[in-house]
């Protein structure tokens, strides 16, 4: 715990006149794809016998036929299609998700592709679920990028947090505040922060009574130089979510695989 200041920064005064590696982009772009065809696949094996279940047209999904209402549609259509038959679907609860990106120190290797697999991959996701995703980029100070009632495309998101210059201390609990007053708007259901640090914190006061705070908090920790594993376990522990290591990019698909599925 420390002294240290803290404040919400406005992001128009934080970014460097720099062009983004267009490699690092294109990384990403990839991994963003890899994973939410992974994570498709996934929910349709999840999604028999969970939430409230509905009559849609058959999508080639659900083999669990609404019979009575199947047989109305038939009666008007002597040549049926596929299409015509209804089936019973669990009904998809929206998410809103907040993720937490620690831009201190260099943010430059390893690290930077990792923050910009995270954010791809998760835009994506939100994209193809029909999800809302926030983004707060956090040093001593912190910055919301991207509320979640915006719209902010992927490769816009990607430019502004490589954009800004890297930071020297980390103030995870500001970033948490900051994070939980956004998630705190959300009238969804299910709801939760993402955080991708090093866990080494080093201003401001002790995080873990926010972590107690939010719905689900999980934690992605970087490991690929000085990092907290123990700061980031508790974190995880206390708000209720998932903690999964990830020392490169490669790394950062499986990770949100097990965490968000």
């Amino acid at each position: 715990m420390t002294g240290q200041p803290a404040r919400l920064r406005d992001v128009a005064e934080l970014f460097e006149d720099t062009t983004p590696d267009r490699e690092v982009t294109a990384m990403a772009q990839r991994i963003a794809r890899r994973l939410a065809l992974r994570r498709r696949a996934r929910e349709r094996r999840a999604e028999r016998g969970a939430g409230r279940p509905v009559s849609v047209p058959y999508r080639y999904r659900s083999d669990d036929i609404d019979l009575d209402r199947t047989i109305e549609v038939l009666t008007e259509r002597p040549v049926p299609e596929d299409t015509d038959i209804v089936v019973r679907e669990p009904m998809r609860t929206r998410r809103d998700v907040v993720l937490v990106v620690d831009v201190s120190g260099s943010m430059k290797g390893e690290k930077v592709r990792i923050a910009a697999a995270t954010v791809a991959a998760l835009s994506e996701e939100a994209t193809a679920r029909g999800d809302r995703l926030a983004l707060v980029a956090f040093w001593s100070d912190a910055a919301l990028l991207k509320p979640l009632d915006a719209h902010v495309p992927a490769g816009r998101l990607l430019d502004q947090l490589l954009r800004i210059p890297a930071r020297g201390l980390t103030n995870v609990g500001f970033a948490l505040a900051v994070a939980h007053a956004e998630l705190a708007r959300s009238p969804a259901r299910h709801r939760a922060a993402v955080l991708l640090s090093d866990a080494v914190h080093n201003a401001g006061p002790d995080p873990r009574p926010l972590a107690r705070r939010f719905p689900r908090l999980h934690v992605l920790l970087e490991t690929d130089g000085e990092h907290d594993a123990p700061l980031a376990a508790d974190l995880a522990r206390l708000g209720r979510g998932g903690l999964a290591a990830v020392a490169t990019h490669r790394d950062v698909a499986p990770a949100l695989n097990r965490l968000l599925a």
